[in-house]
């Protein structure tokens, strides 16, 4: 596996090894062991999550900020671009964003450590969008901070239909009101 450090170092692209010839592929999505030694990561992953949306589809920006996860996302079908907000205060990149293009054709996969906010925007007619978490879904935890922030001013790319929000999600608060990390 290729691992390449984003602009947040502690934000991971994953690039696993894939073995390929004429009859299809093959890879391992996920190893415990492999996954440690390459990334410094040595979590226990808790919970594994699939969802499927349409185009424009925009999901998050969603955080826990007690039970934080840790996120391990990948796109079995179709393309999004992923984002990550480092939301620790003590954070020398407190604030900031780094976004990634996930897709099944790609194979590409992101660490998002506890502490950041995450959300995705579906680029293709449809993706299936699957995630391992370090820690188990506590609704009552569960923060979201406005997709279209202008103190975080994500450079979200254009998707040609309209961007669709859930009510919760359309509820997202700023970076200046919302709940954060130390």
């Amino acid at each position: 596996m290729n691992v390449t450090p984003t602009l947040i170092p502690d934000v991971l692209v994953i690039e696993p090894k894939i073995f390929g010839d004429e009859r299809g592929f093959f890879f391992e999505s996920f190893n415990q062991q492999t996954f440690a030694a390459a990334t410094g990561v040595n979590l226990q992953f808790v919970q594994d999550n699939h969802s499927m949306s349409a185009q424009g589809v925009l999901r998050g920006l969603h955080y826990q900020v007690r039970q934080a996860q840790g996120k391990l996302v990948r796109v079995v079908s179709g393309a999004v671009f992923d984002i990550a907000v480092d939301l620790r205060r003590s954070s020398p990149t407190f604030g900031q964003w780094v976004g990634e293009y996930l897709s099944a054709e790609n194979k590409k996969q992101m660490w998002i450590p506890p502490g950041f906010a995450h959300g995705f925007l579906v680029m293709s007619p449809q993706a299936e969008f699957l995630y391992k978490t370090t820690d188990f879904y506590a609704p009552e935890h569960e923060r979201c901070l406005a997709w279209n922030d202008p103190e975080v001013g994500i450079a979200w790319p254009v998707c040609h239909v309209e961007i669709q929000l859930s009510n919760k999600d359309q509820q997202g608060q700023s970076l200046a009101r919302t709940e954060l990390f130390e």
